[in-house]
């Protein structure tokens, strides 16, 4: 079996690295292509995995390929490589790109089969999440083979396209929401005389840690918190003024406008 990567960037190489550390594929089953030269040779100094010369030697050589590039890219992509694309299993991470619109890109009486997942860069500690829509043309077998892919690099969940709009909003793009929250509590530690560094890594993991609680303990996130609030205490206080000031209305709105920007660009067939 060969696997072929277009695309050796931060998700696409991060997914790919996942896979090799965990021996589920050796160097010598993998190939991958960039149009930057930059990005190959840094993978290959992890790596020293081959690099074809273009999409179209990569896609005749592998069976299954990940799309890693852009959505802006993927069309290009597709329709340079649509005429060897025969009996191969594509899959495809990009936001904005339906089932509809690569079968579409593809051509009529395309034979390749296709997945559409959205995995997020957590990915690159082993702690990523990806969603595997179930609408695929992937044989029982191929399935198999890409939920032990992905489980290579955190946990995944098969989920119905329709949700993939929220997916990328609670996953696939939240990571930015949890750097942004770690910003600022980092530099509300500097305000208060912390360190930088010693701020960042104070923020970084008491997210870690609460994240922790809420998957191994199964409570609800609210009851956490209210665990934490003792009555008249310091953290109710900091929680009023979250309230106050949209803490939590300003997240949901994030997403909301999120969800709606992937809904456009897939509209809009970017």
């Amino acid at each position: 079996m060969k696997f072929g990567l277009i695309g050796a960037g931060n998700m696409g190489g991060t997914l790919l690295k996942a896979a090799l550390k965990k021996g589920f594929l050796t160097e010598k089953e993998a190939i991958i292509y960039d149009v930057n030269d930059t990005q190959i040779a840094k993978f290959q100094s992890d790596y020293p995995v081959k690099a074809a010369e273009n999409n179209v030697e990569l896609v005749k050589e592998a069976d299954v390929v990940l799309l890693g590039v852009k959505p802006v890219f993927l069309g290009g992509v597709l329709e340079e490589i649509k005429a060897v694309s025969g009996g191969k299993a594509l899959i495809s991470i990009a936001a904005g790109w339906s089932l509809d619109m690569i079968n579409d890109a593809l051509g009529e009486d395309h034979s390749a089969m296709v997945m559409r997942v959205m995995p997020n860069t957590p990915a690159l500690v082993g702690e990523g999440y990806t969603a595997i829509c179930e609408e695929t043309s992937f044989t029982e077998e191929w399935i198999e083979w890409a939920r032990a892919f992905f489980a290579c690099s955190g946990q995944f969940a098969t989920i119905p396209e329709r949700l993939i709009d929220a997916v990328i909003a609670v996953t696939g793009s939240s990571p930015a929401y949890i750097y942004t929250l770690i910003d600022a509590m980092a530099m509300g530690g500097v305000k208060l005389g912390m360190p930088r560094a010693m701020a960042v890594q104070a923020a970084a993991q008491a997210v870690l840690g609460s994240a922790k609680m809420v998957l191994e303990t199964g409570e609800h996130p609210c009851k956490l918190r209210d665990d934490v609030c003792s009555p008249g205490g310091t953290t109710i206080v900091a929680v009023d003024v979250l309230k106050e000031t949209g803490y939590e209305s300003s997240i949901i709105k994030a997403m909301t406008a999120c969800a709606e920007r992937n809904r456009e660009m897939t509209s809009k067939k970017v």
